[in-house]
């Protein structure tokens, strides 16, 4: 059966000019003449539709168009090339407060975003009681916005978006401005709208609620579609772009005619990197290219190898397997006292787990200079799912400083753990429920 979308993006391309000095921004708008600006392609021949009821997840790293997409197809940007046709009534959260004015109250723009959206005054008014109950903003309501905390603004413009019964709902990424319990009221109502038979269409960093809350997802990617369909397969792709190392980019450029491909390293996946030269962690899965190093590199950590459940270099590992992490590391002087540590973190910083050799009387080896160490750790990801950095260091002991950064590599590669409990969280303490 036929199913008509509601929302039909073909061939969309948005440019936006870039220029040196103000001068030339201004002539531009002017005389709408580009001569003096550098052309920046946010989105090239966008294509796909979304049927009614949908809810897809957008997500990709920053700058890759995400968000003019969202604009385009809210009405409140025109596209350079292409065409976008939407069926319905759309309610759209672009960003913090966006459409509000902040002098007026919250009243009144939540009346002025009920107008915007086409809603007959009266339905706009009678629904004033339910936004402020949402929202939770109390006696703020007739307070002018500007005297709004970030948190308040975002929960105002939340309820305002979804409490006009729209067809489509566009949110790009506001809520995570909001407290955890606000975002668990939104989410509710999410699943709400979706069983009423509403689209949902909205730009997250967050791979768990695209995979736990949609459908389908984008990826986009430099402007472009990247991958779409799937969830889970939309994920891997996007997960193995972001922490796939240079090992992919290597190879793609390796496998061009006019590459001199004696140039580029070699480095074998399937054994440890035993080249001082090379930093092998740079091309394994997982690699997080902003991790923060430290240290006065008397040693380095040259390369690692993730196992887990015994596949090699996963894109996502399954909640409650066997995690082993092996490194090498090179001695460029000789050594005694080595410490070597591990941490596990949520992507916000919070500490999961950490563990040293000292801290845990573990024997270590003294090094001289030009040697290669070898260290394993394992454990169980008992972990609820979601991502993680690992952080991996080598230190030495030291009785006036307590130890020595040697070489610490923060965030050094992400887990992607993956799993269908309901729980969230962090630890994975295998609740069981039983009522006698």
């Amino acid at each position: 059966m036929y199913c008509e979308s509601v929302i039909r993006v073909s061939n969309l391309s948005k440019c936006f000019y870039l220029f040196e000095k103000p001068i030339h921004r201004l002539t531009s708008q002017l005389f709408n003449n580009h001569d003096n600006g550098r052309a920046f392609w946010a989105l090239r021949n966008v294509s796909f539709d979304i049927n009614p009821g949908e809810t897809i997840g957008i997500i990709g790293k920053n700058g890759s168009g995400k968000s003019t997409l969202l604009e385009i197809i809210a009405g409140t940007m025109r596209p350079t090339e292409g065409d976008v046709h939407v069926r319905g009534r759309v309610a759209a959260l672009l960003e913090l407060g966006a459409g509000f004015s902040p002098e007026f109250t919250g009243r009144e723009n939540a009346l002025m975003n009920a107008a915007v959206m086409g809603v007959e005054p009266e339905l706009a008014q009678a629904s004033i009681a339910d936004i402020a109950e949402f929202a939770g903003i109390g006696e703020y309501l007739d307070q002018p916005v500007k005297t709004y905390s970030s948190g308040m603004y975002v929960r105002l413009a939340f309820a305002s978006a979804v409490s006009f019964d729209p067809d489509i709902l566009i949110i790009d990424e506001a809520l995570s401005v909001g407290d955890i319990r606000f975002q668990r009221k939104c989410f509710r109502r999410f699943e709400q709208l979706k069983q009423d038979g509403k689209t949902i269409l909205f730009v997250t960093h967050s791979t768990e609620l695209v995979k736990a809350h949609c459908d389908k997802a984008i990826f986009l990617n430099d402007g472009e579609i990247q991958d779409r369909g799937d969830v889970r397969d939309v994920v891997h792709a996007y997960l193995s772009a972001m922490f796939g190392g240079e090992r992919a980019a290597v190879e793609k450029l390796s496998s061009s005619s006019d590459l001199d491909t004696a140039s580029a390293p070699v480095v074998a996946t399937a054994t440890l990197n035993r080249d001082p030269s090379i930093d092998g962690c740079r091309y394994r899965p997982g690699y997080n290219a902003a991790e923060y190093r430290w240290g006065d590199q008397r040693a380095r950590i040259i390369d690692y190898r993730i196992l887990c459940g015994g596949v090699a270099d996963p894109v996502t590992c399954a909640q409650g397997e066997l995690l082993e992490i092996e490194c090498n590391i090179y001695f460029d002087e000789s050594m005694s006292g080595v410490i070597y540590g591990l941490t596990v973190k949520t992507v916000d910083g919070i500490t999961v787990y950490g563990a040293n050799t000292r801290a845990r009387n573990t024997t270590v080896r003294d090094h001289a200079a030009g040697d290669v160490g070898t260290i394993k750790f394992q454990m169980h990801l008992r972990l609820i799912p979601g991502d993680y950095f690992v952080s991996l260091g080598v230190a030495v002991d030291d009785d006036e400083h307590d130890n020595i950064a040697v070489d610490r590599r923060f965030d050094l590669l992400l887990l992607h753990v993956v799993g269908d409990g309901p729980d969230f969280g962090i630890a994975d303490l295998s609740l069981a429920v039983q009522e006698n």
